[in-house]
């Protein structure tokens, strides 16, 4: 198969942020297939003015220069998306190809992919990463009315022109079923566990630690992720608080960047638990990132608590598997599910923040339960979220699209986790 990817904001291990589509690209070029990434460049920078192509791994990947960061206004990206939308029409329409495949967010970015699957007339599969317009307008960030009306008829506009669509999680698939959508053309393909990548390696680990004087051998909780406002990470600086007063030898690293992140620091600030047992860092490349799991002793993944937000299907939830790391959950949704029937975990949904703390406590200080979580979170990244698995799933997706048996996606993934 040719296969033309669309992917706005995709990342190599070299650049921070998630790498779905580079490890998914990069399996579909193994497997025997050529991959063109249409993407966009959003580093500041006087080199490019238009489009220019690297090859990543194998995959071809073209570049449009579109600057973006999560410190720009609501606005500023809206800009961004239309900005890339229409480059990208002009330049995936002229690579020819098989099938179009096109991953969100943003939802402007089923524009070219449409167009160009039209102009191809070849099919289209969509990946929803989301729950767009939804996941914007429950945070307040999309409030007129008729904008809200213009993102609705996109979602159903994409859906209805994809011969089959691929959500991230069971919650994401409920999301786009609700729009009509045949439930026999919806796969559910999750965020995955890069299992080879993120095997232990103590030595790293036991350097990560030497060189922070704050943390020697003391118990480790991670958040490594974005700082925006829909993850809600001042939750653990309320945590904080409380293992403070615990006087609990927990330590708390937050890494990452976003806009929320001067916010979070100046309320550490002001609870007293800044550099005391909260500890900032900026965000890493990918590839540096199992040093940072390696190193911690429980992971966790923050939303703020909105049933738009339960659907999440994040990196690091995944990676966190893949360290056999337990991971610390605050919210509900599939991902709470998972952790409360394997126990790999605190699913700690609309529990007070002072058991929070003493549970996190007593199971940090736990080597038994630590040893037992850890075995369980392997075996979930093995059995059910390994990358080669999900990379070839979607493969078979790509290859029934083309060949007009979409309604077969469905069994080939349907995202049910025992």
């Amino acid at each position: 198969m040719k296969i033309i990817y669309l992917h706005q904001y995709f990342n190599t291990p070299e650049m921070s942020g998630g790498t779905r589509s580079y490890e998914m690209s990069k399996r579909m070029v193994a497997a025997g297939h050529e991959v063109h990434m249409v993407t966009s460049y959003r580093e500041e920078q006087k080199e490019h003015k238009g489009w220019f192509t690297t090859d990543e791994a194998g995959i071809k990947v073209h570049w449009y220069p579109v600057p973006y960061s999560n410190q720009m206004s609501y606005v500023q990206r809206i800009s961004a998306f239309f900005t890339f939308a229409f480059a990208a029409k002009k330049k995936a329409a002229s690579l020819q190809g098989d099938v179009v495949f096109a991953t969100s967010t943003p939802l402007t970015i089923a524009i070219p992919a449409v167009l160009t699957a039209r102009k191809l007339k070849v099919p289209m599969v969509f990946e929803v990463r989301d729950l767009w317009p939804d996941m914007p307008i429950a945070m307040g960030a999309l409030k007129n009315p008729a904008l809200q009306f213009f993102a609705k008829k996109l979602e159903r506009w994409a859906y209805n022109n994809s011969a089959a669509v691929v959500a991230l999680s069971p919650g994401m698939k409920e999301g786009v079923l609700k729009t009509g959508y045949p439930a026999n053309q919806v796969a559910v393909i999750p965020n995955s566990s890069d299992n080879l990548e993120f095997t232990h390696d103590a030595e790293a680990a036991m350097k990560f630690r030497a060189d922070r004087a704050w943390l020697g051998d003391k118990p480790l909780l991670l958040y490594a992720g974005t700082f925006g406002k829909v993850n809600g990470v001042n939750y653990i600086v309320k945590v904080a608080k409380e293992l403070k007063k615990l006087n609990s030898n927990i330590r708390i690293l937050l890494v990452g960047d976003g806009g929320e992140k001067v916010q979070v620091i100046a309320e550490a600030k002001d609870t007293g638990v800044f550099e005391e047992n909260v500890f900032f860092e900026p965000a890493m490349f990918k590839k540096d990132m199992p040093i940072l799991f390696n190193a911690a002793t429980m992971t966790s993944n923050l939303v703020t608590d909105l049933p738009e937000a339960r659907a999440n299907s994040a990196n690091k939830f995944f990676d966190s598997l893949a360290a056999s790391k337990p991971i610390l959950l605050n919210h509900g949704g599939w991902m709470h599910d998972i952790v409360k029937t394997h126990d790999c975990g605190l699913a700690m949904w609309q529990q007070p923040i002072e058991l929070v703390a003493e549970q996190l406590h007593e199971k940090m200080n736990n080597d038994e339960w630590l040893k037992r979580a850890a075995i369980a979170a392997k075996k979930l990244a093995v059995q059910e979220f390994d990358r080669d698995l999900l990379a070839n799933q979607l493969i078979t997706i790509l290859r029934l699209a083309i060949e007009k048996r979409s309604t077969e996606v469905a069994k080939v993934a349907p995202g049910v986790y025992s």
